[in-house]
């Protein structure tokens, strides 16, 4: 799916896309063909655990919105909130994650000169 111009819509117009962690899935609002630059609702079904993907570390820079729910770092022990945000610089480490009573996030992810 490309960036296309968007007004207002409901975010479940999207199609859901699945991951082969089981419960976790996402809605691509819009990415660039070929890139991991994308806008995204990312999806935590209560029991989610995202173990096997091990600790992730990309090249681009992630910003997030807890929009429901919580997510548990493994790595950190921590748990994070509705409400929480997060900006993830390239190279930074975080997860694995899990989410006992589901997740429902707000992502961006992009390049950015001089990064």
């Amino acid at each position: 799916m490309g960036k296309r111009e968007l007004e207002f819509t409901d975010y479940t117009n999207f199609e859901v896309e699945h991951f082969p962690v089981k419960g976790l899935s996402q809605r691509v609002i819009a990415q660039i063909p070929g890139s991991p630059v994308a806008t995204r609702i990312l999806q935590f079904k209560p029991g989610t655990d995202t173990s096997p993907n091990g600790v992730q570390i990309h090249d681009f820079w992630e910003e997030l919105y807890i929009i429901e729910g919580s997510i548990i770092d493994l790595e950190l022990n921590e748990e994070f909130k509705a409400g929480a945000v997060a900006c993830r610089p390239p190279g930074m480490k975080h997860g694995p994650w899990i989410s006992p009573t589901g997740c429902k996030i707000f992502e961006v992810r992009y390049y950015a000169k001089g990064q």
